[in-house]
């Protein structure tokens, strides 16, 4: 019997998924959060075999939640499930060490051959979002860069993100520069639009 975990925010496509692998007679559904700052938590107790995240949940996105399960709970595969498509997801996701990441517009039937497949050790990606992260390359931005880019996503000021990252106003504001420069934008509300539609951010 494969154990899975599943962390998606909205409830009811976390009860359509658990509902959809109940019917599988191999596959048991041994948790579900809504956060993704729970999955770790739930995967210690519940010791799933497969952890199926989706990207954004609040208090910590998929992504990086399943870098932290790797490190705790090793035995544990992850299967990223998500709407968004885009190539620098996947390239942060196969750095985070998932195994598979599957688009949620995939028919149903493909959710549970991806799940024993990831349980077996094998890599399940979509093709076409595979095609597109090798033709899109790996982001520009270093981590701090991409962190004061996503707070500058919220509307934080150039204060408040200095405040919150513990930094200068200076030094975002340089940061916020180089970002602009390499995204070729205009300002930094358009590099946080690049750099977010590509999955940078």
């Amino acid at each position: 019997m494969i154990k899975v975990l599943i962390a998606e925010d909205q409830a009811m496509i976390r009860g359509a998924l658990a509902a959809l692998l109940a019917i599988e007679d191999d596959i048991e559904v041994v948790a579900q959060v809504d956060r993704g700052d729970g999955v770790v938590e739930a995967a210690v107790k519940a010791n799933p075999d497969v952890a199926l995240l989706d990207i954004e949940m609040p208090g910590q996105d998929g992504i990086t939640a399943a870098a932290e399960l790797r490190k705790r709970l090793p035995s544990c595969r992850v299967l990223i499930l998500t709407v968004f498509g885009r190539p620098g997801y996947l390239r942060r996701a196969v750095d985070a060490g998932i195994s598979g990441f599957l688009l949620k517009d995939a028919p149903p039937d493909q959710l549970a051959a991806a799940i024993r497949r990831t349980a077996r050790g094998e890599r399940v990606v979509d093709s076409q979002l595979a095609l597109a992260a090798l033709s899109e390359g790996s982001s520009p931005l270093t981590p701090r860069e991409r962190d004061v880019l996503a707070m500058s996503t919220r509307g934080a000021s150039v204060e408040e993100i200095a405040r919150s990252l513990r930094l200068t106003n200076g030094t975002v504001r340089n940061h916020l520069s180089i970002a602009i420069q390499k995204l070729n934008a205009r300002n930094r509300t358009e590099a946080a639009r690049i750099a977010e539609e590509k999955g940078w951010l």
